[in-house]
C-alpha cells in the first residue's frame, strides 16, 4: 500500500489496512456462508444495477467476455447465471487439494455456472461457438501472470505484468467486452454494475482492451482501496530487462 499510494500519510495507510482486514474477514465469512445461503437471501444481499446491458447484447446475438478484479465479494456472483439468457462460464485455476477444488467448483456452480479450467478456456469457448450457443465468459483479470509476460505497465504506481488472455481471446473470437464493478453498499450487501468497454473486440488495436480494463480496475481501487484483495502477492515478480514498460 505504501508503494501504491506514496502521496498518503502513514496514518492514512494504516487506516486503509485496518479497513481492508475488516473487509477481508467479512469476505471469508461470506464465502463460507455461500455453502448454505438461500436464493432469496442471495438476491437480497447481492443485487445487479443494470442487467439490461446483457439483455441487449443477447438480442444482438453477441457473445460476451466479462472482466473484473478481485474486488468486493466476487464469490456471491453465483446468482448471476439465473438472471441471464446467455450461458455463463467462469474460469478457474484447479487446486492441488482435490477436496477444496471440488468444494470451490460446487459453490461457484450453485446456480448453473459452467466452471472452466483456465487451460481449457479457448477450447470450451470454441465448442460453444460451434454449437451456436451464446455465452458470457468471466475473466478475473488481476491474477499474477508469469514473469515472462510481454505486457508490463504501471498499475497502482508499480511495474505490473498483466495477463493478455482476456484480450487475445476477445479479439480472436470477436466477443463483446464488459467490465464488472462490485460495490460494497454496506456490511454483507453488494451491487454489481456493468460497463460496456468494446462491442466488437476484433476492431480494437493491440493492447487496447488490456489498457482499458486495467485502468478501470485501478480507478475503482483508488476510490475505495480497502475492498481489493491486497493479500494476493500481485507484485512478486520483477520486470525482465528485455521487456519494455508500456
Amino acid at each position: 500500500m505504501r508503494n501504491a499510494f506514496p502521496e498518503k500519510s502513514e496514518k492514512e495507510i494504516k487506516q486503509i489496512a485496518k479497513r481492508f482486514y475488516k473487509h477481508f474477514c467479512d469476505f471469508v465469512l461470506e464465502s463460507v456462508k455461500t455453502i448454505h445461503i438461500s436464493k432469496k437471501q442471495n438476491a437480497k444481499r447481492f443485487t445487479y444495477k443494470n442487467l439490461e446491458v446483457f439483455h441487449e447484447l443477447y438480442k444482438k446475438n453477441k457473445n460476451v467476455i466479462l472482466v473484473s478484479g478481485h474486488y468486493g465479494n466476487w464469490e456471491w456472483l453465483v446468482s448471476l447465471p439465473s438472471k441471464l439468457e446467455h450461458k455463463f462460464l467462469a474460469l478457474y485455476k484447479p487446486l492441488s487439494n482435490k477436496y477444496f477444488d471440488k468444494l470451490i467448483i460446487n459453490l461457484r456452480s450453485k446456480y448453473a455456472t459452467g466452471m472452466v479450467p483456465m487451460d481449457d478456456t479457448l477450447r470450451v469457448m470454441l465448442d460453444y461457438k460451434r454449437k451456436n450457443e451464446l455465452i458470457i465468459t468471466w475473466f478475473l483479470a488481476d491474477q499474477t501472470p508469469p514473469r515472462e509476460t510481454q505486457y508490463w505497465t504501471k498499475f497502482l504506481n508499480q511495474e505490473t505484468p498483466i495477463f493478455l488472455g482476456t484480450e487475445k481471446i476477445a479479439r480472436k473470437l470477436n466477443h463483446t467486452v464488459v467490465f464488472m464493478d462490485i460495490h460494497k453498499l454496506k456490511r454483507g450487501y453488494y451491487q454489481a454494475e456493468f460497463t460496456l468497454l468494446f462491442e466488437n473486440a476484433a476492431d480494437t488495436k493491440e493492447y487496447e482492451i488490456t489498457e482499458k480494463h486495467t485502468k478501470y480496475l485501478e480507478n475503482i481501487i483508488n476510490q475505495k482501496p480497502e475492498y481489493w484483495l491486497w493479500s494476493h502477492r500481485r507484485w512478486k515478480h520483477k520486470r525482465p530487462e528485455n521487456i519494455n514498460l508500456r
